[in-house]
């Protein structure tokens, strides 16, 4: 008994909230279009889109509701009961928070529902509450009408009673009807329900991509933290250190004796050259150029260190750490390959942030040579046994920003590498 009067208790909310939910969504509509053309009913469009949001916060507090009793305990219904299928935005501000949520599907399954909720499936719930409950409750309070209006009386305006055994007969009817007619109330809720869930309820395969998503994001966050402390580690530890030995073998070279000068000048020249050495693996950690002045200058410093002459043509402002960093060690890598395996004389190197698709803004980046081509694909092996496996790696690492990497290097040349990550 427990499940029809839960179903019928979501039937009535569904009444509740659909009936005043389609006068707000045609009164915002009509508003809306109306004012379009003065600009100012944009906004009221681009609210009414997001309706649907409110409206599903609603509909799965409801659906926890009418799963809440048939959970045989805490985890039975936590494991039916409907998730928020939204993200968290990764930056604060409304302009943040909106562009996310018109990106996503949930949105639009939500709005979805609500246009269904308030034009059809209210009016559907009502006539199965009038058929269900009002019918057989019209005939199950027959001597309650007779005894108020004396006489005789009309139940449900269809059956004529004039006498209290006929009222009470009638009640009977109702009462046994009413038993007769729950099933088919549990059967309905039990659709609308899950049409409900079907629409507002993250897929599995959806959850687990928003959870594979924030995952990654952390891991680049962790990554590009720890990097960061190797870096200082490093430049303020060993290079210290190796800096100080350095300044010692040369003042003691200054006292030495003749027969211990030239060890020590060897010793010395040792340590320079692992201090340089030790340099430039902190530059390749994480060059401080990047930290300071950002990806453009990063890129530019790292096309004076190829060693294939290169042309820069870079206008970008700041992004955040993981995103240049994953496109300055691009760079680095694809200048490396030039230098390597292209046989280029020149390469260049442009770069910019513009539209993308519907997910917005892209930084992209490209690096094109003159070299003979040939290079393979993120992914594939050379002929010659010489996998891609840089590309690769770099493919994986802009894949975690939800970044992409194409190569573009026909026999002969030239060679077209471009990377692109939403910014």
């Amino acid at each position: 008994m427990i499940r029809p009067v839960a179903y019928a208790g979501y039937l009535v909310g569904g009444v509740l909230v659909g009936a005043p939910l389609s006068v707000g969504l045609l009164a915002l509509g009509a508003v809306g279009a109306v004012l379009t053309p003065l600009l100012v009913g944009l906004p009221l469009l681009g609210l009414l889109a997001l309706t649907g949001i409110p409206v599903g916060v609603v509909e799965r507090w409801r659906l926890r509701q009418v799963d809440a009793p048939a959970a045989t305990g805490p985890a039975a219904g936590s494991s039916r009961s409907p998730g928020d299928p939204h993200r968290t935005p990764d930056r604060p501000g409304l302009a943040a928070w909106a562009g996310l949520r018109f990106a996503e599907q949930a949105t639009w399954r939500e709005l979805a529902y609500a246009v269904l909720l308030a034009f059809v499936l209210w009016p559907l719930d009502l006539v199965v509450l009038a058929v269900v409950l009002g019918i057989p409750g019209a005939m199950i309070g027959a001597p309650v009408q007779l005894a108020r209006l004396g006489g005789e009386t009309r139940i449900a305006k269809l059956w004529l009673v004039d006498s209290y055994g006929t009222a009470f007969v009638c009640a009977a009817c109702g009462f046994l009807l009413l038993l007769v007619l729950l099933w088919p109330l549990t059967l309905y809720g039990r659709g609308r329900a899950a049409l409900a869930r079907l629409l507002l309820t993250p897929r599995e395969t959806e959850q687990r991509l928003a959870e594979v998503t924030e995952s990654r994001a952390r891991l680049v966050a962790a990554f590009e933290a720890e990097r960061r402390r190797i870096e200082r580690d490093l430049h303020d530890g060993a290079q210290q250190r190796l800096v100080a030995l350095s300044m010692t073998l040369g003042l003691v070279r200054l006292d030495a004796p003749p027969e211990l000068a030239g060890r020590l000048a060897a010793a010395h020249r040792e340590a320079d050259q692992v201090l340089g050495e030790l340099r430039e693996l902190i530059h390749g950690i994480h060059p401080q150029v990047l930290a300071d002045y950002g990806l453009a200058d990063a890129i530019a410093d790292a096309a004076d260190r190829s060693a294939v002459p290169v042309e820069v043509e870079v206008d970008l402002p700041r992004f955040s750490e993981s995103v240049e960093s994953a496109a300055y060690f691009a760079v680095r890598e694809a200048l490396a390959n030039v230098g390597r395996h292209s046989g280029a004389d020149r390469a260049w190197i442009s770069a910019g942030c513009g539209e993308g698709d519907r997910r917005g803004r892209r930084l992209w980046v490209e690096v094109r040579d003159d070299g003979r081509g040939g290079a393979p694909r993120p992914g594939t092996r050379h002929t010659t046994g010489r996998g891609g496996s840089g590309l690769t790696g770099l493919a994986d690492r802009l894949a975690v920003l939800d970044g992409t990497l194409t190569v573009d290097s026909p026999p002969g040349g030239p060679t077209v590498l471009r990377l692109e990550i939403p910014c």
